[in-house]
């Protein structure tokens, strides 16, 4: 009797560590809100527009994360992630189940992880995540530059296999290759001009590497595409409009920084993002930002941004754009916060001006009515983590 007790109790023992190795995690965000915007698309005209806007601080999304541990420092690890519109329930990035992350690998303690599936670049992960405005503030997706270009946010790799270093008193880097998982082209090439590929995702590589310690913080990235339009999800619904004709490379780098002192923390940034065509000029864009957080109390916090934007090639562009905000946190998983974004251009392409030549991709709060050169947008909103 007391050998059966023994074992019994030894068995549910062993049956509680293994339970206690792996762990899985339910996780999401819910961020909902009315905006206001002023030279809204309607025809001809510059009408206003007072609409429900969703994932605006931050892209609403639900997930699954996952470790077990399998000893001597060495973890399985996954993340499934889905993006959402909690507007009308429809699923984001394209329509794909888990559009925003879909990943397994391992880690071990004191090198890095080793991971396989949809990723972020690390464009997003060093420069998007910890530089910007759109990141450190709750202007979010509004304050990011026009139609992510840079990539800072949105920079989703297909098929990637990605090492992730251990932070080393402050020192993180990491490298990441996504396959075409494509071997044949659409259509006879012209002269010269090499064909577009199949719609797939596309080949596409990145690197980067941060510095965070104390008050202080630095990183750089780098993150090229191959013919990004082709891409499922696509990268961005309106990357085509950059520049005309099929973008056949993407090519973006930056740097930036960070300081804390005392409640208020400082940042600047800097990218620049090269769009290849199959035809025509390539075109260059320039992003210079800076941007300030200031915490009144542990739940009341500001911040402002600037950000300048200059393209070139044959055309010309410049986008000035400053935003204020403020956020306010009713406990430890939910906000409420008011901002307001201004953005002007300025430009043309020789026969037109900079808004005909653009069309749609002039800004992350909504298109600009034909012939506008400015916009300006307030918002209010919501935000709840689970």
């Amino acid at each position: 009797m007391k050998k059966t007790l023994i074992a019994t109790a030894v068995l549910g023992s062993v049956t509680l560590t293994a339970h206690a190795q792996s762990s899985v995690t339910l996780y999401g965000l819910i961020d909902a809100g009315i905006s206001y915007v002023n030279n809204a698309r309607s025809g001809t005209s510059h009408d206003s527009l007072v609409k429900y806007d969703d994932g605006v601080a931050s892209g609403s999304r639900w997930g699954l994360r996952g470790s077990e541990d399998l000893g001597g420092g060495l973890k399985a690890l996954f993340v499934l992630e889905s993006g959402f519109n909690s507007g009308n329930g429809t699923l984001g990035q394209g329509g794909a189940l888990f559009g925003r992350q879909a990943f397994v690998g391992l880690s071990r303690d004191g090198m890095g992880s080793l991971t396989f599936g949809r990723q972020y670049s690390f464009s997003t992960d060093y420069l998007g995540g910890n530089y910007s405005t759109g990141s450190q503030t709750v202007a979010g997706n509004y304050a990011y530059h026009i139609n992510d270009v840079d990539q800072l946010t949105s920079s989703r790799i297909n098929n990637a296999v990605k090492f992730s270093s251990a932070n080393f008193a402050g020192l993180t880097f990491g490298a990441l290759y996504g396959f075409s998982n494509s071997t044949s082209f659409a259509g006879a090439p012209a002269t010269g001009t090499p064909a577009a590929p199949v719609a797939g995702s596309s080949r596409a590589y990145s690197f980067g590497v941060n510095y965070a310690n104390g008050p202080f913080g630095i990183g750089a990235a780098y993150t090229d595409i191959r013919y990004p339009s082709q891409a499922v999800p696509p990268f961005s619904t309106t990357l085509a409009n950059v520049s005309t004709g099929t973008v056949r490379d993407l090519r973006t780098y930056g740097a930036g920084g960070r300081y804390v002192i005392g409640a208020a923390t400082l940042w600047a940034l800097y990218t620049n993002t090269r769009f290849e065509t199959l035809t025509g000029a390539a075109t260059t864009f320039a992003a210079y930002e800076a941007g300030a957080r200031y915490a009144f109390t542990p739940a009341l916090t500001a911040g402002a941004g600037y950000t300048y934007m200059h393209l070139s090639n044959a055309n010309t562009g410049h986008w000035n754009q400053g935003d204020l905000s403020i956020d306010y946190a009713l406990s430890k998983r939910t906000d409420v916060y008011a901002l307001g974004i201004y953005q002007i251009a300025s430009g043309h392409n020789g026969t037109q001006d900079l808004q005909a030549q653009i069309g749609s991709s002039t800004s992350f709060f909504g298109p600009s009515g034909a012939g506008a050169d400015d916009q300006l947008a307030f918002r209010v909103g919501i935000r709840h983590r689970f």
